[in-house]
């Protein structure tokens, strides 16, 4: 069993001044794969004052001194690949399949589009008799999440070593096998000492601190809506920016001009996105909306290929679906499909492990038919493989149903009728839509409305995150 009891800062590796620990849990077995010591509010200190010092220096890097320093870390980061899919599939139950293609893959696509947008990204301008700069923000903190941690620490590491900020980091203390290989990956590839640090930790003592530190210029956060709430109390006094990526419950609207093998597809499509990654995407397409004559054609679809999705050890071949991350995520799950089967028609799945797993937090995937909008499970972001179908009048009450939520990070639309499809996604209050099945764009802007967050990650907009903008007149 490993044993984390070190942290990174000034550019090198230390002990935890603390003797907190706790066991991390591999989701597959419910069994301690490694123990974790927890950082304190000084360990955070030490690594805020590293970042400010490092800042000095390294926010005077020209372009192409970060543009080799990127080079270097892609370099490094290709050659830790198979490692870091490895821990992720080990810490946080993602199948090989998945940690290798998609999740190992997340972070390295960040970093190569980060290098590529800081080649030609306009630092200054001239307007009239003004210079206007945008410059680093300054130290930044980090707070990531367990979902798809190498995707989450990527696109904001990246954006603001481009931008020549420095950084402190919390990784979730839920998958910090991959975030400790990560920072190997930095080390070697020449990271100078102070500008990248990392804090293990929970949120309530390393989160809060690094939230509230008045070192640091900004926080970046990626979780549930709840927790960024808190970040930002904490974040207030101090009139720090926050930049949040929270929840969702995302609309999937298939309209009325497909025929039935079109219609047949996007429903197919829609249950398979719910799956992938044992549902645990803040941007699912959790709510998939169907014309109301239409509902049972929905649910039979949806029932044979949500029967048909297996579930199996994350370590095994194949493309089967892994177990969630904890026990207490497992637990929230259950305790809503218990709930949903009170609420509405259970199509497939329903609580419990499948019959042919004993142990691990496995889920059947799940989903409900005939569900309405003040339901509970049409409410709350579920964040497991339940799918929630509902039925809708006509496409004025589909926007209606689509935009009746705290949350707005995306949108799902499938049709024929190109025009169609783009009124309607102009009036989804969302920062995504995704048309006829179209892929996730990481060119593009990610970011949400409402409680969804605020801010943008990802490209040229991520980059804004990470600068602050000066006005130099009369020069």
């Amino acid at each position: 069993m490993q044993k984390l009891e070190r942290f990174y800062i000034d550019g090198k590796w230390v002990a935890a001044t603390g003797r907190d620990t706790i066991d991390v849990i591999n989701p597959a077995t419910e069994e301690a794969c490694a123990t974790l010591a927890l950082g304190s509010t000084n360990d955070v200190d030490l690594a805020v004052q590293s970042a400010k010092t490092a800042f000095e220096s390294f926010s005077q890097t020209s372009r192409e001194e970060r543009l080799a320093l990127l080079s270097n870390i892609i370099t490094e980061y290709k050659a830790r690949m198979g490692d870091i899919a490895q821990a992720i599939t080990l810490e946080m139950g993602a199948p090989k399949w998945l940690a290798a293609s998609a999740q190992a893959g997340a972070g390295l696509g960040h970093l190569m589009t980060a290098a590529k947008t800081l080649e030609s990204y306009e630092f200054e301008e001239q307007r009239g008799g003004t210079h206007i700069s945008k410059e680093p923000i300054g130290v930044c903190g980090f707070i990531t999440p367990w979902n798809w941690p190498m995707n989450q620490i990527a696109c904001k590491l990246a954006p603001a070593l481009a931008t020549g900020c420095t950084i402190v980091w919390k990784p979730s203390e839920v998958s910090p096998l991959s975030a400790d290989i990560l920072m190997e990956v930095l080390h070697e590839a020449g990271v100078p000492a102070g500008v990248v640090n990392m804090v293990h930790g929970d949120g309530p003592t390393v989160g809060a601190a690094i939230s509230a530190h008045p070192g640091v210029d900004m926080v970046s956060f990626t979780g549930s809506t709840r927790a960024g709430i808190m970040v930002a109390q904490a974040a207030a006094p101090t009139v720090k920016r926050v930049a949040q990526e929270l929840g969702g419950k995302s609309a999937n609207i298939i309209l009325d001009d497909l025929g039935s093998d079109e219609f047949a597809r996007a429903v197919t499509d829609g249950v398979q996105k719910m799956s992938m990654n044992t549902g645990q995407n803040c941007n699912a397409p959790s709510r998939m909306l169907v014309p109301a004559a239409r509902m049972d054609e929905a649910m039979n679809i949806a029932k044979e290929v949500a029967n048909a999705i297996a579930v199996d050890d994350p370590q095994a071949d194949g493309m089967a679906m892994g177990p969630v991350v904890s026990e207490t995520q497992y637990n929230r799950i259950q305790s809503l499909i218990e709930k949903g089967t009170e609420e509405a028609t259970l199509v497939a799945g329903g609580a419990g492990r499948p019959e042919h797993l004993n142990r691990g937090f496995y889920v059947r995937p799940t989903v409900f038919g005939n569900v309405s909008n003040n339901m509970t499970i049409a409410k709350e972001e579920i964040f497991g493989p339940v799918l929630c179908i509902l039925p809708y009048a006509d496409e004025e009450d589909a926007i209606m149903i689509a935009n009746d939520t705290v949350y707005g990070l995306s949108g799902y639309i499938s049709g024929k009728d190109t025009d169609k499809i783009k009124q309607v996604a102009a009036r989804l209050r969302t920062g995504m839509v995704h048309v006829n099945g179209a892929p996730t764009d990481i060119s593009a802007p990610f970011g949400g409305y409402k409680q969804s967050g605020n801010g943008r990650e990802w490209s040229s907009e991520g980059f804004e995150e990470y600068l602050e903008t000066k006005a130099v007149m009369g020069v």
